[in-house]
């Protein structure tokens, strides 16, 4: 028998076959070479190195202070640092005088260290020939409120050209938001933004029996102590131009109880063009119009500590495209508060506000007004494709007046209008007070078009429609107003693909508004 054909010498060989065989042709010796095999490592990969992110660059002073066209100049404060770097301070005189430009550059902030006055005040009638001093602010510029009872006066008869940019806003703000001590629940910590215009006012103060919506009609700046005088017979006039503002941790009470809003209107005119304003944390209302006849479109207002929109004493304009969102701590009231209940309902002009395109979101389960919105005071109001969302009674009309037939008082243009307004509301969505039923208040809702109170809000990141409000019939806004934008969709933002309020704003725990934005709570570094 041939021995390789043995158990035991047939499995050497298949060892040696296999092992043969798992080799490349330039890795088996040659003949003769004594059967050495050869195997060829890959070189070893060395380890990825780690390398840390590098250091955020901060911003470092400016060198000085510019020299600007108002005769008493800035003033060098020296530097201020927070978390964004270090800045140079420039102190804006108390009063401009002479038409400024506050001019962006790296490094520098501009301050206010009290009230500052932009021009005097040049009385509730116009005057042949006189020239506004305008305060213009860039793109980019950051102003501050060095203490806590500083704020902005644009005087009648002068104008701000404040105009920023979606890429680059004009922040106004506190002295703790530069230092980072400012919070998502910090609010109060200087004054505001006030417009002193000389449109028609209700509600004379200064001679309170002068004739209403005439130039001897005037009323004093709600908070301030020292003369801020509003109102007159021009409904075209113009206080300036502000579009992409942000205004933050506004609202200090400067005397008594009161306190200013982040941006105050005091009969300002419709020459006047306010949008893209962003109004953050305000201690009191986001804004509020007394009297005057100004418009507004496109206005993001988050965390206000009493309401969204308060608008009174005879204010008639149209406002389009407004979020309204409130903070979940605190003592938020309503999304809009408009006019009052008092012996002055007969006077004219009559507030009438013309809201179009907005979506309110109310946390607030325990509002001082007992509702989302509070209509009183034998006011006119038409709401058109709107989103409300709330815990608790979504609207509440007070007095008699209020749904009033036309001319049931002087200039009353009848109930307040409803037309594609969706509410998601607590099970009594209706407040009737004054006189007034719940079923008078729901009738008055009812009557309008595509209205209801039992929507199931799919709102995405906090007030971008979903599929339920996607669901709901719009009415064209041009039919409440020829100004209003032609729109076919409810609430204040379309779908994800409608970012109008993107990079212009701040964002906070409230909301946040895109990645293009900075936190409310440091300072944009642009």
């Amino acid at each position: 028998m041939d021995r390789l054909s043995t158990p035991c010498n047939a499995l050497i060989l298949a060892a040696v076959s296999a092992v043969l065989a798992g080799c490349g042709a330039g890795e088996v010796a040659s003949p003769g070479s004594g059967g050495n095999i050869t195997i060829n490592n890959p070189p070893a990969t060395p380890p990825t190195p780690i390398v840390p992110p590098p250091a955020p660059t901060l911003v470092t002073p400016a060198g000085g202070c510019p020299t600007i066209e108002d005769s008493a100049g800035l003033a060098d404060r020296g530097t201020i640092n927070g978390p964004t770097g270090t800045y140079r301070v420039c102190e804006l005189p108390a009063r401009v005088t002479r038409s400024t430009t506050l001019t962006r550059i790296p490094g520098l902030l501009y301050s206010m260290g009290g009230r500052v006055d932009v021009g005097t005040d040049r009385g509730a009638a116009p005057v042949t020939g006189e020239v506004a001093v305008t305060l213009t602010i860039q793109p980019g510029v950051v102003v501050f409120a060095s203490t806590g009872v500083a704020w902005l006066a644009v005087n009648r008869g002068n104008r701000i050209n404040a105009v920023g940019t979606a890429t680059a806003p004009i922040v106004f703000t506190s002295r703790d938001n530069v230092l980072g001590l400012a919070t998502d629940n910090s609010q109060g910590q200087w004054g505001g933004v006030v417009l002193l215009g000389r449109a028609p006012i209700t509600d004379c103060t200064v001679a309170p029996a002068a004739t209403p919506g005439t130039v001897s009609c005037e009323r004093q700046t709600e908070g301030a102590v020292d003369p801020a005088y509003f109102g007159g017979a021009t409904p075209a006039d113009n206080s300036g131009t502000m579009r992409y503002v942000q205004i933050r941790y506004s609202g200090y009470v400067l005397s008594g109880d009161s306190e200013l809003q982040s941006l105050t209107l005091g009969g300002v005119g419709s020459a006047t063009q306010i949008s893209h304003i962003h109004s953050h944390n305000s201690s009191d209302d986001a804004f509020e119009n007394f009297g005057g006849t100004v418009s507004m479109r496109r206005l993001v207002l988050t965390g206000a500590d009493d309401d969204n929109i308060d608008v009174d004493t005879g204010w008639q304009g149209t406002i389009q495209y407004v979020i309204g969102v409130q903070k979940t701590s605190g003592s938020p009231d309503s999304m809009i508060e408009q006019d009052s209940a008092n012996a002055l309902e007969s006077q004219t002009p009559r507030t009438n506000m013309k809201l179009a395109n907005f979506t309110f979101v109310h946390r607030n389960p325990a509002s001082g007004n007992n509702a989302a919105m509070l209509f009183r005071g034998g006011s006119d109001a038409s709401l058109v494709n709107g989103v409300v969302t709330t815990s608790m009674a979504c609207l509440r009309l007070n007095g008699a007046n209020i749904i009033g037939a036309a001319n049931s008082i002087p200039g009353k243009i009848g109930p307040p209008v409803f037309r594609s307004v969706a509410m998601q509301c607590a099970t009594n969505a209706f407040v009737g007070s004054g006189g007034l039923t719940a079923q008078q208040v729901a009738d008055t809702f009812n009557a309008g078009t595509n209205n209801t109170s039992t929507l199931t809000a799919t709102l995405a990141n906090v007030f971008v429609n979903g599929a339920n409000e996607t669901a709901r019939t719009a009415t064209d806004p041009k039919t409440v107003d020829a100004s209003f934008d032609t729109t076919t969709y409810i609430g204040a933002v379309k779908d994800s693909t409608d970012t109008w309020y993107q990079g212009w704003t701040c964002n906070s725990a409230t909301a946040s508004f895109g990645t293009t934005g900075t936190a409310c709570t440091t300072l944009p570094t642009i």
